[in-house]
């Protein structure tokens, strides 16, 4: 929880427009009544492994994060689609760059792509 209260935290000093946290899911009350409390927009994916992702941000970035993965799993995105959360999420843009390209290079051996 402490990393979650910290993006909490950035998010409202403006530091970054989106966040994602993954938590326990017996976190989920707690989270949802601290995002409730600061009037944070937020979005709950669940996982099969009894967590949770808590999306949380500015309308504009959520609805662009739903309709990217909706409510799919993180490690089935698209190369594009996981290189578009990593930045929504303020992800370094040249490791995202690098990730694009390895995940690239994994989908199809005959793509070019500088790493």
């Amino acid at each position: 929880m402490r990393v979650f209260y910290h993006l909490i935290y950035e998010y409202k000093k403006g530091v970054r427009d989106l966040a994602l946290c993954t938590l326990t899911a017996d976190s989920e009350e707690k989270a949802v009544w601290k995002l409730e409390k600061n009037a944070i927009r937020y979005k709950i994916q669940r996982l099969k492994n009894g967590n949770i992702n808590v999306f949380f941000g500015k309308d504009e970035c959520l609805n662009v994060a739903n309709r990217i993965c909706g409510d799919k799993p993180l490690n089935l995105l698209t190369p594009e689609e996981d290189f578009i959360l990593g930045i929504l999420l303020g992800y370094s843009i040249s490791e995202q760059c690098n990730r694009y390209c390895k995940k690239e290079r994994e989908k199809d051996k005959h793509i070019l792509c500088l790493a």
